[in-house]
């Protein structure tokens, strides 16, 4: 019998220099754990540096036991940026910045059920969401993330060199426009579907992380329709295709929430998927997003 083998995926880059954190590798793709981090307190300038050194290392970093206020959750997210209110998903009222993903026991939806990078329909997506657990259900309910620059890595050279140049068509249109699913059994979204939402960004299908010089590739599920110059129908097969390199069982790692959770990952380089199989049970998070820059 024949054994296919797996891609082969080399060693995560990271730093070994951390002094005032202590930083413990989750999976083999990517993840790591920190600890010794009160994010509710004012981190020192060297602490932030070594969280984001962090960040940039695993992709997606985790905190346990955090207990913060959504001041604190803010002042927190700031250290890393300027912060992203989303443009078709209304923040809570008194924290504009903050939207709350929430799951009642009757939703039949979740919010972030497929495989997607945050509004990456922007004309400067954001640098990373930083997500905080205020309730979860007992079972169920773990988000995945994916490593966008193993899946591009590990892709031929021919077909590297085939997509070097290609440009991608983002879009809010599908999920947020007026054609969109029907929102109102799925209360975590609290704006109806948007006739505004039918505008297109075109960013590189193979992105450069402006901060490790990796390139990686940057499509997006449903938020990324097409190739520019190309029909939805011309351009399903690749992006198919593209989606499931992206997600291949290997490039991930899959996070078991408890309340006090925190997780801040890299949107840049990084795909995440929140399953939805806790039908009949609350689920409550506070999500923040902090802006980047313009892919190239």
């Amino acid at each position: 019998m024949t054994v296919l083998a797996g891609p082969k995926i080399s060693p995560q880059a990271h730093s070994e220099n951390f002094e005032r954190i202590r930083v413990k590798r989750y999976s083999a793709s990517l993840g790591a754990i920190i600890e010794g981090a009160d994010l509710s307190q004012d981190l020192d300038d060297a602490t932030i540096a070594e969280i984001r050194q962090a960040l940039l290392d695993h992709l997606v970093i985790f905190f346990r036991g955090q207990d913060f206020s959504p001041e604190q959750q803010l002042a927190f997210a700031r250290r890393f940026g300027t912060l992203n209110q989303h443009d078709q998903v209304k923040g809570l009222d008194a924290y504009p910045d903050i939207i709350e993903v929430r799951k009642e026991p009757d939703d039949e939806r979740n919010f972030g059920g497929a495989w997607h990078g945050d509004v990456t329909y922007l004309s400067e997506p954001p640098l990373g969401s930083i997500l905080y657990a205020l309730e979860v259900p007992e079972v169920g309910g773990d988000t995945l993330w994916s490593n966008c620059y193993l899946a591009f890595e590990t892709l031929s050279s021919g077909m590297r060199a085939m997509l070097d140049g290609m440009t991608m068509i983002h879009t809010p249109a599908k999920i947020y426009g007026a054609l969109s699913q029907d929102w109102s059994k799925d209360s975590s979204v609290k704006s109806a579907p948007n006739a505004t939402a039918h505008y297109e960004t075109e960013h590189p299908l193979i992105r450069t992380h402006p901060e490790t010089g990796r390139k990686c590739l940057y499509v997006s599920g449903a938020f990324t329709p097409r190739f520019k110059d190309m029909t939805e129908e011309e351009s399903a097969p690749l992006i198919d295709f593209l989606m499931d390199q992206c997600t291949r069982e290997p490039f991930t790692c899959r996070w078991r929430w408890e309340k006090g959770d925190v997780a801040f990952w890299d949107n840049r380089c990084t795909l995440h998927y929140a399953l939805n199989d806790y039908s009949g049970h609350r689920r409550v998070m506070h999500r923040v997003t902090v802006n980047g820059d313009r892919p190239f």
